[in-house]
């Protein structure tokens, strides 16, 4: 799949970047060197849409640093097929990095002007991403259980909604902590247990909602 080639060269830079910092799965790479980033940013930041940072958005959100989306789905470890829900919607990008990777994609983002955007750029890229508004923090029990469950937002604990909606051999990553700072949380789940692995340094936005924070606190 190709998507023309302007910033080819920013992308495969990115990329050699990403590589640089231990990021080893070929197909997460690949696709992220094919992805054009920069038509999930807005016009304000376009210059800087490979850079490895995160990037403002509308309703005072983020698009997450290109490591952190590579470092999350390699952790995801997708397969071809898989049916994944992602938890934050954004930008979109994450979203279409999954469907790019093969994977059947339910998204769900609360605020309606980021939806309506997202939708707009899957549509522009050909990707077939199912996508609701809605607290996403309880997940998306119609479609349950799913193979794989990405939060982009940082949570206080795993919610038990997503835990119950999880595949048995199936993988969650949410990042956990407080609304400042959180530690990426990798469950995987064996039967009725959960066996959980812990990766530090993340920050990203709250999730809001009913098994998330209850309201966005800055700096708490």
């Amino acid at each position: 799949m190709r998507f023309g080639r302007r910033f080819d060269d920013q992308r495969q830079e990115m990329v050699l970047g990403l590589r640089s910092r231990g990021i080893s799965d070929p197909n997460v790479l690949n696709v992220m060197g094919e992805l054009p980033r920069h038509v999930f940013v807005t016009d304000m930041w376009l210059s800087r849409a490979y850079e490895d940072s995160a990037l403002p958005i509308a309703c005072d959100q983020t698009i997450s640093q290109p490591f952190t989306v590579a470092f999350m789905t390699q952790l995801l470890a997708v397969r071809h097929g898989s049916k994944v829900l992602e938890v934050g919607t954004g930008s979109g990008y994450q979203a279409a990095v999954l469907a790019m990777l093969g994977a059947r994609v339910f998204t769900i983002e609360r605020h309606m002007d980021l939806m309506n955007a997202a939708r707009k750029i899957f549509d522009h890229l050909g990707l077939t991403i199912a996508s609701k508004t809605g607290d996403g923090s309880i997940g998306w029990s119609e479609f349950a259980p799913y193979d794989r469950i990405i939060v982009t937002a940082g949570a206080p604990d795993v919610p038990p909604s997503l835990s119950r909606q999880l595949a048995d051999g199936g993988v969650l990553v949410v990042p956990v902590g407080t609304q400042s700072a959180q530690t990426m949380i990798r469950v995987t789940r064996k039967g009725d247990r959960f066996q959980t692995e812990r990766f530090e340094g993340f920050k990203f936005v709250p999730l809001v909602g009913k098994e998330g924070w209850q309201k966005h606190r800055p700096g708490e």
